[in-house]
Order: C-alpha cells, then structure tokens, then sequence
C-alpha cells in the first residue's frame, strides 16, 4: 500500500489520547478516538459536537473524510452526521463528530473510547468544461430504481 507522511498534533490536554489508528493490516479507515473531557450522555434522537483532541496538516491535494463505526451503529443506533465529514487540506482546526443516537437508549461517550473512522484520499479538482448537449446513454435520464 502506498503511504504517506501526514503532520498531526494532540491539542492541550489531550496528551492521554491515542493518535489515529488502523486497527487491522489492510484497513482503510483509521479509528480516532473521543476526547471529552468528562463522559458525554448522548439521548435518544440527540446529536452532540465531541472533541477528538486532535488537528491535522493534510498535504494539498488530500482530504481526510471522517465515516461512522459500524459496530457502534448497529449496537446502538450511534453514527454521524454530515457523514462523510470533510477535512480539507487547508483546514487546520481540531476535529470534531457530529454524534447522533438513533437507538432506544441513552448512550455514554467516554475519554478514550473509538469513535469514528478517518480515510484519507486523494482529490482531484474538477475544471468544468461547458457544452451545449451531453452525449446520450443507455440509462439516460432514469433515475432511482432505473438500473
């Protein structure tokens, strides 16, 4: 797998906090971790903003998207909006999930605790190039339901 160097940094306070991690050899995804600062009560149909403790310096031309945890979602109805969250290159604050509960019961963030999934990926930009008619296709303009 192709790899690269990526500058992170544990904001104040945050020093117990494990940096980003692959949890498995050939994983995508990177576990990041909750950093509250005392355990956060999510209710059912809540969505709280929680910390990570951390800030990245992705290189130009990547992006980090921040993805929900599948256990979590299954198990308790936890995941995230705006999900895939977007860190872009040039975005230099701490990381933070919007947490939602879908599930039945309250459910407790703690210190520590993984929480989400961070996949960097490369991004290309895209330079629009006006024309005045598409060429036709097989599926044209089915939508939904039309493959």
């Amino acid at each position: 797998m192709e790899k690269i160097k990526v500058n992170i940094q544990k904001l104040s306070g945050n020093e117990d906090i494990p940096l980003p991690q692959y949890m498995t050899d050939q994983a995508a995804g990177m576990d990041i971790f909750a950093a509250v600062p005392e355990e956060e009560i999510v209710l059912p149909g809540q969505r709280k903003k929680i910390p990570t403790g951390i800030a990245v310096a992705l290189p130009e031309g990547y992006e980090a998207q921040i993805r929900p945890r599948s256990g979590l979602a299954l198990k308790n109805g936890i995941t995230l909006l705006n999900s895939p969250g977007t860190i872009d290159a040039d975005y230099r604050g701490e990381i933070a999930l919007i947490v939602i509960n879908h599930g039945e019961d309250a459910f407790v963030v703690k210190r520590g605790m993984r929480l989400a999934q961070m996949v960097v990926q490369k991004v290309l930009q895209v330079e629009w190039e006006e024309i005045p008619e598409l060429k036709n296709t097989k599926r044209g303009e089915g939508g939904f339901g039309h493959t």
